[in-house]
């Protein structure tokens, strides 16, 4: 990848800490990047590269990016973040260009829920996330968090059933409706809502449930340059002793 691709980030940032529920906290990094129209034109410049897999949680396309790019953002983690958000050493991370652009009749049953981000997680390690807002229209969306009003047991199986029942059998089952979530619902409380704004960055724990706030989903498209651009990191890491 070009140089002139790779995220230049702010060398001195500034962090705040937003409460998200449940004694669990994000930190909101405005300006992170010194380039994000760079990051823009990079999607912008290789739609074919935003892929659109089938039979994967994120509603939309996406571009794994390349190691080169990616130890940019692992660096800027590990300098500022990982610590804050009790990790303490990083055993691997990854992270994608994405747009979200499913029409809300094109979900699945498993999409029109909250999620956590466990895909491969390991015993004795926690999951961090990121996502970075990369378009200029706030109404796009940010991201909600949420707790689950129901016992462990019985939000597990739904979230099963989610995975194997389609969609008239899954809102007769488990009384959910079609769409993206938005706000609570029988199954999820929502407890906070970090809104988007252009070249921000949000780190928080991908064990709480979170989704984003696809309040205007007719707004969603496939362009990079007016869609719903994001760069979203995941960092598997060691945690702090207790």
């Amino acid at each position: 990848m070009r140089d002139e691709d790779l995220p230049r980030f702010n060398p001195r940032p500034v962090l705040q800490a937003v409460a998200i529920g449940d004694g669990q906290q994000a930190l909101v990094v405005d300006d992170v990047l010194l380039n994000p129209e760079a990051l823009v034109d990079l999607a912008a410049r290789h739609p074919q590269a935003l892929q659109r897999p089938r039979g994967y949680a994120f509603p939309g396309r996406e571009w794994w990016m390349p190691p080169d790019f990616a130890s940019r953002l692992d660096d800027f983690f590990r300098q500022h973040v990982r610590g804050r958000l009790g990790g303490r050493r990083t055993v691997d991370m990854s992270c994608r260009l994405s747009m979200v652009n499913f029409a809300p009749q094109e979900l699945a049953p498993h999409q029109w829920q909250c999620h956590r981000d466990l895909q491969g997680l390991q015993p004795g390690r926690i999951i961090l996330a990121s996502v970075l807002y990369l378009f200029q229209d706030p109404a796009l969306g940010g991201t909600s968090f949420f707790r689950p009003r129901r016992s462990h047991d019985e939000t597990v199986a739904m979230l099963q059933d989610a995975l194997r029942l389609d969609g008239p059998a899954f809102t007769r089952a488990r009384s959910v409706q079609p769409g993206y979530i938005q706000g609570s619902n029988a199954w999820f409380e929502h407890t906070a809502t970090l809104p988007a704004r252009f070249n921000r960055m949000v780190f928080y724990n991908g064990t709480v449930f979170h989704a984003g706030d696809i309040q205007h989903p007719e707004r969603l498209g496939s362009d990079a340059r007016t869609g719903r651009l994001t760069l979203n990191g995941f960092f598997a890491c060691t945690p702090q002793a207790s």
